[in-house]
């Protein structure tokens, strides 16, 4: 690939561009907000120059509802030898695209699987989709050599190519993506009238559990409006979940034994079924989910103590495979978890501890 066009300068297109820019290739940005064109070209991402000829691949950035229209443009105005789009949603737009009778042999979609809370240009990396999924949903009739110019924008991205049907897809987002998205948004709306006294008292678990409810609410609705069969679908399998779940609560509420034992069995349900399910998400390097020990260490908050506590770590000859973060409430200090194999756990404590780390239990 020698040549790009990408429509759409938000954070997916340009961090695709930037990636593309860096290993060589000449990108052509296009965006209907010039000034959102223009940010993206400055920060390297390519030029706003339009093409002199017919591209390589042309990269369709934008929102759902407006991947058809734009792919056919593209293809009836032979600006490039190929098109793909980006959006979370493939099978609409592939139907939209059938029925606009638009010939689909030069035509791919395709859904990196990576994104952050923030949009728009400023927030675009190179590395954006470095070791992620990328899907490909290739049709009967797609040309061999679009799809080989797609899995080269994925190799040149360093993402990791999975092939899928276009509606397998849709379903498989509604629950891993768009689904866990508004569940999130739904428990921070708890704490918008909440009282202050218990908004205070937040931890790392409703943090962990609220971090995507910041997404851009204007863009969610684009998602969400292109797939919103497979999300209800999803969402309504929770919903007899949760009805079931306040039945059993209310049933530990009980001056009845025996409706307390059963409120006891249904929470215990849900709650292993949770485990097996948390159990299937890949781990490290998208392996078989592993169990790890966790090493608390309390840690001031000032500048080059997390570096001293890897470089500590590593001293003592242990990998530390994930950590986390959790700030004291009204202090300058945090907890920082480092998780490692359980066999190195011991050794890492004592080292931390011999080097006058506060070991938390």
């Amino acid at each position: 690939m020698r040549t790009a066009l990408v429509i759409g300068t938000g954070l997916i297109g340009t961090s695709a561009a930037l990636a593309l820019a860096g290993r060589g290739v000449h990108v052509h940005l296009a965006d209907h907000d010039a000034d959102q064109a223009r940010t993206a070209a400055a920060l390297g991402a390519g030029t706003q120059e339009e093409p002199e000829g017919p591209v390589d691949l042309a990269i369709v950035a934008v929102p759902p509802a407006y991947v058809a229209r734009t792919v056919a443009d593209v293809l009836r105005r032979g600006v490039a030898r190929a098109a793909l789009d980006v959006a979370s949603v493939k099978g609409g737009p592939r139907r939209e695209l059938e029925s606009l009778g638009v010939d689909l042999s030069r035509y791919i979609g395709t859904h990196p699987m990576s994104g952050r809370e923030r949009s728009g240009p400023l927030a675009a990396t190179a590395d954006l989709f470095e070791g992620r999924p990328w899907v490909l949903t290739p049709g009967q009739g797609t040309d061999t050599e679009v799809l080989n110019l797609a899995l080269e924008l994925v190799a040149l991205c360093r993402a990791v190519p999975v092939v899928m049907d276009a509606d397998a897809h849709d379903r498989a987002v509604a629950l891993v993506s768009h689904t866990p998205h508004l569940l999130s948004s739904m428990v921070a709306a708890r704490l918008k009238d909440a009282d202050e006294t218990a908004v205070r008292l937040c931890g790392q678990g409703i943090r962990d559990v609220t971090r995507i409810a910041a997404s851009d609410p204007a863009m969610w609705i684009d998602i969400l409006s292109a797939n919103p069969g497979p999300v209800a679908d999803v969402l309504a399998a929770v919903a007899a979940d949760l009805d079931e779940t306040v039945r059993a609560l209310r049933g530990l509420q009980s001056a009845d034994e025996a409706k307390r034992g059963d409120g006891a069995t249904g929470i215990e349900d849900v709650l292993r079924r949770g485990n097996a399910g948390r159990e299937r998400v890949p781990g490290k390097h998208g392996a078989a989910s592993a169990v790890y020990e966790t090493v608390t260490v309390l840690i001031g908050d000032q500048p080059g103590e997390l570096a001293r506590i890897f470089a500590d770590a590593g001293r003592a000859g242990v990998n530390i495979e994930d950590v986390r973060i959790e700030h004291a409430t009204g202090q300058q200090a945090g907890l920082i978890q480092l998780m490692v194999e359980p066999a190195a756990a011991p050794g890492l404590t004592a080292a931390l501890r011999e080097r006058g780390w506060s070991i938390r239990q």
